[in-house]
């Protein structure tokens, strides 16, 4: 069959107002001026369609947006970022989503209303469109909520020809950290997790022991480290380390065709990009093009392996 997608994406898609330097809501009935607010998309499955889109990739992203200048404006953004928006619905009875953020140098905390990202389940996924895919992105797992949900869900994905799965879980509100996700785990080829979700699910104090715990059953197991950068642990052993850098709001596009779909492809250009601007930064010499770095040259250096 055909492939005409790099990645299917369903989830959540909303805006994110960021309120800087907030260290105190003003009282009932008063004023207080910030300095600046600035406006993005958000949600955790929007952002992965527009950050592989960047890469050149081309994604497909299923939710809805409401029939608003918010939804209007995270339409126009796909489509200038090359993500396919032909299985984004408009909503005729909920709004956009909004998750206002104040934050500090210290915390941050949120007002949300969900909006159209109410109801998400993986039981509206288009599994007729899902099999144009060559690689699929499922979000919002959430512990004994939704399990079964997701076990079922995945099930039928990885019955599919030529589509490989990535995961991202979600904080788990009950605060449970269900074991039984470790069910889900050899359906997945690559599973996403920060430091702390990692923690908690593994029940391990180190999120390196709890990544080669993770990477047991599924294909490898990625950790978000926040500023301090990110672990991968590999099925069948080996651990990659690699430091934080500032992203400084790269737009990055590969030219050419796919010579491999799915997870392989992804993970290549992913590597390409995240070098090509590590390297920037870090006063490296960079190739003319991504795909021209010498796999043994200092572009590497700031990668460790064990």
């Amino acid at each position: 069959m055909e492939k005409k997608w790099d990645v299917y994406v369903y989830g959540d898609v909303n805006i994110d107002l960021v309120v800087p330097g907030v260290d105190a809501l003003p009282d009932p009935g008063t004023e207080a001026d910030v300095p600046v607010m600035e406006t993005f998309v958000g949600g955790g499955a929007a952002l992965f369609a527009l950050g592989v889109a960047k890469l050149g990739l081309v994604p497909v992203f299923q939710g809805s947006v409401g029939r608003d200048m918010y939804g209007a404006y995270i339409r126009s953004l796909f489509r200038e970022l090359g993500a396919d928006d032909s299985l984004l619905s408009d909503s005729d009875t909920k709004k956009t989503g909004i998750s206002i953020s104040f934050t500090n140098e210290r915390d941050r905390c949120f007002l949300t209303y969900r909006g159209t990202n109410e109801g998400l389940s993986l039981r509206h996924m288009d599994l007729e469109q899902v099999k144009y895919a060559r690689h699929v992105h499922v979000t919002g797992y959430e512990g004994t909520s939704n399990h079964e949900e997701y076990l079922g869900m995945l099930k039928k994905i990885k019955a599919l020809p030529g589509v490989t799965v990535s995961f991202d879980v979600g904080w788990d509100m009950t605060g449970a950290w269900y074991e039984g996700i470790f069910e889900l785990l050899p359906m997945i080829d690559v599973l996403f997790m920060n430091e702390t979700e990692c923690c908690h699910y593994t029940r391990c104090s180190d999120p390196e022991e709890g990544a080669r715990k993770l990477a047991q059953s599924a294909g490898m197991a990625v950790i978000k480290l926040g500023k301090r950068g990110s672990g991968l642990s590999r099925h069948g052993g080996g651990h990659h380390r690699s430091g934080g850098f500032l992203q400084r709001g790269l737009r990055f596009r590969v030219s050419g065709g796919a010579e491999h779909g799915g997870v392989p492809e992804i993970r290549k250009r992913m590597r390409r990009s995240v070098r090509h601007e590590a390297g920037r930064q870090h006063g490296l010499p960079l190739p003319e093009r991504a795909g021209t770095v010498d796999p043994g040259s200092r572009m590497n250096k700031g990668w460790t392996k064990t």
